[in-house]
Order: C-alpha cells, then structure tokens, then sequence
C-alpha cells in the first residue's frame, strides 16, 4: 500500500498537538481540510487513528503505534528529496533561494554577488513564493536556502542567521484620513480593518495583524491578499491597511498608496534560513557565509536597516 507523505505529515502534526485547530494553524490550511485529509488517511490504512472529544484528539492504539513510526519515515523521504533536488541542482551548478517579498532589501544583489565570488560560474535561482508559505520553499525542499522575514512558522526546522532589524510601517490608502500624518500611533488603528496574509499561514498572519500588542483590541480583516500585487490593489480600494516593513515604501511605490511609521509596534527582522539536520551541503554554507559578510558590510545608516 502506497501512502501520501503529505498525510503522514498531517497525521504527525495532529498527534503532536492533540488538537485540530491547532495542528491545522501549524500546518498553514484549514480545519475542515484537515479533518478531510486525517479521514482519508483513516480510510486507506483501514483502522481508526484517533478517538475524537470535545477535549481534542486522542490517538488510538493502531494511532500510537503510526506515530512511533512516522518520523523516521518522514527524516528519511525529506533526506532522499533534498540529496536527489540537491543533486539535481549542484549537476546544473545552480543554487535555489527562495524569498518572500522584497527578500533581504537592497542587500539581496550585494550577497548574490558575494556568493558568486565564492562560487565561479554558479549561478542563484532567486524565486519569489506567495503568503501562504512563510518558508520559501524550504518547508518543501523547492528551496536549498531562503531569505525570510522572521519570525515565521516552521521557524523550529530551520537554522537562522538574522541578517537586517527593521521598523514596522504601516500601508494606507491615500485618500485615507490618517495618510496626512508623519507618524501613526498604533493604537489609532485599533479599529481599522487589516489586508492580512491567508489563513493558511499561520501565525504569521498574527504577527503582521499585531494581534499581541492591541491591547485586547481583535483586529479586522477587510481583505485577504496572497501575494504583494493583491495587498496593493486591496489597499488602494479601501478595503484595509497593513503593516509591512519598512523597505516596502521603497520597493512597491504607487501614487494611490502611501506608508507612514508606526509608533507602539515591534520591529521585524530579514534572515537568511536554511534547513536543520543532515550534512549542510558546502554550497549553501558559502551562501550562508556571503550572506554573513555581506550583512558585516552594511552600515546602519543605510536604507536596508
């Protein structure tokens, strides 16, 4: 019998938290998917893995037993991934970087041409993922290396070197009343609605609401946006505003759309971010370095801080 490695996965993260809402927020996708993805798994191996309460869930004997067994199944299938992609990659002298949003600002050309003096005639594959995957492809293996805003989901898994410490912003309509000041306190936006990022990632769609410095205020979402093109035309149409870091008011400019500094809110940080556990392949530890100088390099006083 062939089983789906996603479910396993699915399973595992419903054994360890013992409860669906939570399992599904780690997981970055619905309850109802999960519940529906869970019940499959179930129907295939043809016994019952869970007993379900008002208290969470349970797992059944046969459910222990699955649990016993599933990380060293994962371990292994994420290590043979990783060795075939890896190899692919390195037979093309290629290095994939994922990225979210604007990656690590204006120091992203700087490291990929000090990973180049490293590495003569490697080139780096940067890719830009949706909302939905705070990793950048390294949750998937689609990514040997990634550039993060931090913090994120799936943070645990990876190794991280913080790279830029930078202010949250936040993004206003132009037309908006608040658009007039210098600064926003944060509190005066209690009570606006927020374009926030998918529910399927995570809490790091609370991070970017702020949820835990409103002072008990819930946040409302106005609209949900996948990627930077649909937070911009959300924002422009009045549908909310967003906090984003500071560096977004220089890479995604529209007349329609302005951003102002916020008072009261937490800094974010950019990092670079590769997997945790096994061998770290030579090429990414040179990525990794390159990034580290390239980071001694900046001055604080320069717009990528």
């Amino acid at each position: 019998m062939d089983i789906d490695t996603r479910l396993l996965r699915y399973f595992a993260a419903v054994a360890e938290e013992g409860h669906l809402t939570r399992a599904a927020e780690r997981l970055f996708i619905s309850q109802p998917a999960l519940t529906k993805q869970i019940k499959q798994l179930e129907a295939q191996l043809g016994v019952e893995l869970f007993t379900r309460s008002r208290a969470g869930m349970a797992l059944t004997d046969a459910g222990r037993a699955l649990a016993a067994a599933t990380p060293a199944v994962l371990d292994a299938w994420d290590g043979a991934l990783r060795t075939t992609r890896g190899a692919a990659s390195q037979a093309a002298r290629v290095l994939r970087v994922g990225f979210v949003a604007s990656g690590a600002n204006e120091l992203t050309q700087r490291i990929v041409a000090e990973f180049a003096r490293r590495r003569p005639g490697w080139r780096v594959q940067l890719t830009q993922t949706a909302w939905d995957d705070p990793t950048a492809g390294l949750a998937s293996g689609a990514a040997d290396a990634a550039l993060l805003r931090l913090p994120c989901p799936g943070q645990d898994a990876l190794r991280t070197e913080v790279l830029i410490t930078e202010q949250r912003w936040v993004a206003l309509p132009a037309t908006h009343p608040l658009a007039a000041r210098e600064t926003i306190d944060f509190h005066d936006l209690f009570d606006e609605p927020f374009v926030a990022t998918p529910p399927e990632s995570g809490w790091w769609r609370d991070y970017w609401l702020a949820t835990d410095e409103r002072e008990g205020h819930p946040a409302t979402i106005g609209a949900v946006a996948h990627n930077p093109d649909e937070w911009l035309n959300a924002i422009a149409n009045g549908y909310g505003v967003s906090l984003t870091p500071e560096a977004t008011s220089r890479f995604y400019q529209r007349p329609d759309v302005v951003y102002r500094p916020v008072r009261g809110v937490s800094p974010s940080e950019v990092g670079v971010a590769w997997p945790k556990g096994g061998q770290v392949p030579e090429v990414v530890r040179d990525f990794v370095q390159a990034s580290i100088a390239v980071r001694g390099e900046h001055r604080p006083d320069e717009p990528a801080s």
